[in-house]
């Protein structure tokens, strides 16, 4: 582990650096891009690196992360404006469209009976219905539970199946 005499090493700095005799143009566009690409990639570390700051399922454990705590407006929900929030409006228009169809057809197929004396209802056995919407939508018993819950139908049980609740009948309350 000898020092040799007869090696110099001479710091340069990047301003003593002489320029490169010449540069064809696919070396200096490649130059260009690189740089490009670079300054691209710190962009973008940068922006995650904010939006990781503001992600309360980060393991970012800084006092910026506001996390909404249950029962507070916001909690469970997306950010307002994001796309997430935008789906979600467009799913529940979709949805609330099917419901207004399934509704439709039920009119359309079922019969009127009396209920409760002079309260006219419309009716239909699940095992017609199914027959009349499998061709308008595969998700039948998914949109009559949703319509339940909005209070537009009825049916007993919890769950209906094809073939053993065929004579379960649906009434549609409004």
């Amino acid at each position: 582990m000898g020092t040799n005499s007869q090696s110099t090493t001479v710091m340069e700095s990047e301003d003593d650096v002489p320029p490169p005799a010449q540069f064809s143009d696919d070396t200096a566009v490649c130059i260009a891009s690189v740089k490009g690409l670079k300054e691209n990639w710190q962009k973008w570390s940068k922006e995650h690196q904010d939006y990781q700051k503001n992600n309360p399922f980060s393991h970012d454990t800084r006092p910026s992360v506001v996390v909404p705590q249950r029962g507070q407006d916001d909690y469970g929900r997306p950010l307002q404006g994001s796309m997430t929030e935008q789906r979600g409006k467009d799913a529940h228009t979709h949805i609330s469209r099917e419901v207004q169809e399934l509704c439709e057809v039920i009119r359309n197929i079922g019969e009127p009976r009396d209920r409760d004396g002079n309260l006219k209802v419309i009716t239909v056995e699940f095992g017609k219905l199914f027959e009349h919407y499998v061709t308008i939508s595969n998700k039948l018993v998914g949109i009559l539970l949703r319509a339940r819950k909005q209070r537009l139908v009825d049916f007993e049980g919890e769950m209906l199946w094809q073939g053993q609740d065929d004579h379960v009948v649906i009434t549609l309350l409004q």
